[in-house]
């Protein structure tokens, strides 16, 4: 029996999640099918495109992405706060950009008179509206959905395109995330995709990197904290320059398959979270191996597992190994 959603996702504990969804289908249907010869790379920037609007709408913030040929990453902050400090109006604005709404919820927002029953109903949809828009499940409903309406189409056949559960997994503190958002950005050049993060197509490094050269902001990803003074907005524990190198020195050691040698500089990145090199290259480079619905310290791991009610998590001993 699958676990339930609520299991897995508990916002007391963290609000940083890695997603998971795969193709059902036997053949590359997000790139090139070698079987036909077709590709269907395009498909790849649909799925981007889709993601940064979501991010867009929904109190959710990517942390990290890559859209492979037949799954995808995504690195997710629920931003739980953000959602409740929304106006009623600006709930069904939000919501009315993926969603037709209810004959009341759009009477309501042409500013058309209601009864007094008519805005207690508005008031009593918008909370389910709110509620959606911080819910992980929503998210991935709305992108899985989408594209498999848009694939199927181009097919012109029926059925699923994704696999019927998304894998979701809990980043339970500062060391789990960093890791896992390395993970997701090396996923390219792991699959001989791609030979540096320059090159690395759809994936947030990728776009970090661009909008970095032309001084742009990255709509819809979370940012890393400035060398100076972060806004408002919740920032990443790093600059970007730090991250940065973090993937790169990684990404050597990915191609050359091995630990190989991590020069200084690299070293110093890891000082801040206090993992040596070999413990951060299991970390980031086995990330999906080691561990199920929760990563992290073996403290948080246990308080994770206490809060849900499960017997048992994957991944304790190696935790103790990595995280401590």
């Amino acid at each position: 029996m699958a676990t339930r959603r609520s299991d897995l996702v508990n916002l007391s504990e963290t609000p940083f999640y890695h997603c998971v969804t795969r193709c059902v289908r036997q053949c590359y249907l997000c790139g090139y099918d070698k079987n036909t010869g077709q590709s269907f790379e395009h498909r790849r920037g649909w799925v981007e495109k889709r993601t940064l609007f979501l991010s867009s709408v929904y109190a959710i913030d990517l942390c990290a992405y890559a859209v492979m040929s037949n799954h995808v990453h995504v690195v997710l902050r629920v931003d739980e706060k953000s959602a409740n400090s929304l106006s009623m109006r600006e709930v069904l604005i939000r919501w009315h950009k993926l969603h037709k709404g209810t004959l009341l919820t759009k009477s309501y927002l042409a500013g058309e008179a209601l009864s007094e029953a008519e805005l207690l109903s508005v008031k009593r949809t918008a909370a389910v509206y709110r509620k959606r828009l911080f819910s992980i499940s929503w998210f991935m409903r709305d992108l899985n959905e989408y594209i498999a309406r848009a694939a199927n189409a181009e097919d012109e056949c029926k059925g699923r395109f994704w696999e019927g559960r998304f894998k979701s997994q809990a980043l339970l503190d500062e060391k789990a995330l960093l890791s896992c958002m390395v993970y997701v950005d090396l996923n390219p050049i792991r699959a001989s995709l791609a030979s540096t993060p320059e090159d690395s197509e759809y994936t947030s490094i990728k776009r970090r990197i661009e909008c970095k050269l032309t001084r742009k902001t990255s709509t819809g990803i979370l940012p890393f904290k400035s060398d100076t003074a972060c806004s408002n907005q919740y920032c990443l524990n790093l600059t970007f320059t730090e991250y940065a190198t973090l993937l790169t020195q990684t990404g050597k050691a990915v191609r050359d398959d091995k630990a190989g040698f991590i020069d200084g500089e690299y070293q110093a990145s890891l000082n801040q979270i206090a993992l040596s090199s070999s413990q951060w290259l299991k970390a980031s480079l086995e990330f999906e191996q080691h561990f199920s619905i929760a990563v992290g310290s073996v403290s948080r791991i246990k308080k994770f597992q206490l809060t849900t009610g499960r017997r048992r998590l994957k991944g304790v001993s190696t935790a103790r190994k990595l995280f401590g």
